[in-house]
């Protein structure tokens, strides 16, 4: 773990214990969901839902929200967000890929518990947007908590990338786009290498740099096709 890895896991588990809350690269890829975000929206690891609730209000090209996390105490949140301060418990499963049930007080969004993209359908959305755990973290110091998977990418930081780039194929309906937030912590160029590898074209919508990394969201779409 480096030092700077420290200090961040430090740092979020003085402010909330097992949830990731909203900061620069949560507000960066909501920024890129409003350039390109459009119909069927999926968030994958939507953490709080800040980002989720932000698409649903304000984008007008998205038709409808789902938000997906693995951590149930995620997946909470996420609802009490949806759902503008209904009940912590507020129809939340903790059976993964178990879709929760409306309440009737104005959801904004859906949310799944869910590994990435593994229980959604085919073709299910027409974008797909991922803020990955991409700190680089040694594994002999890993804390093992719900905090550290929202914020750890493994020993090359790219440990939750790779899987997204192999599965989210699978759920973009034809002309979908995906858009993956990527921190120069990981390794830029390896991570477009696997973005060509896993066949897709990518193009840059915003990018931020900042003292101690880059981040960039990719507007990610099968190669040869369009997400126009």
């Amino acid at each position: 773990m480096t030092e700077r890895t420290a200090r961040d896991l430090a740092a979020r588990r003085g402010v909330e214990t097992n949830v990731y809350q909203p900061a620069e690269d949560s507000g960066l890829l909501a920024d890129a969901i409003e350039k390109r975000g459009r119909g069927r929206l999926l968030e994958v690891g939507t953490g709080s839902g800040w980002v989720a609730a932000r698409a649903a209000r304000e984008v007008p090209d998205v038709s409808s929200v789902v938000a997906s996390d693995l951590s149930p105490h995620a997946c909470r949140a996420a609802r009490r967000r949806a759902v503008e301060g209904g009940p912590e418990e507020a129809g939340v499963s903790d059976s993964t890929g178990d879709r929760t049930e409306p309440d009737g007080s104005g959801s904004l969004f859906d949310v799944v518990r869910a590994n990435l993209v593994s229980p959604f359908a085919d073709d299910a959305f027409d974008t797909v947007a991922f803020n990955p755990p991409y700190l680089p973290t040694d594994p002999e110091n890993e804390w093992d908590d719900w905090m550290e998977r929202a914020l750890s990418g493994g020993e090359s930081g790219q440990e939750l990338i790779d899987p997204f780039l192999e599965a989210v194929g699978r759920v973009l309906a034809p002309g979908g786009v995906g858009l993956l937030l990527v921190s120069s912590l990981t390794g830029y160029d390896a991570v477009l290498d696997r973005v060509d590898a896993c066949g897709f074209d990518h193009e840059v919508v915003v990018e931020e740099s900042y003292p101690f990394e880059s981040l960039s969201v990719l507007a990610l779409t099968a190669t040869g096709g369009s997400s126009q």
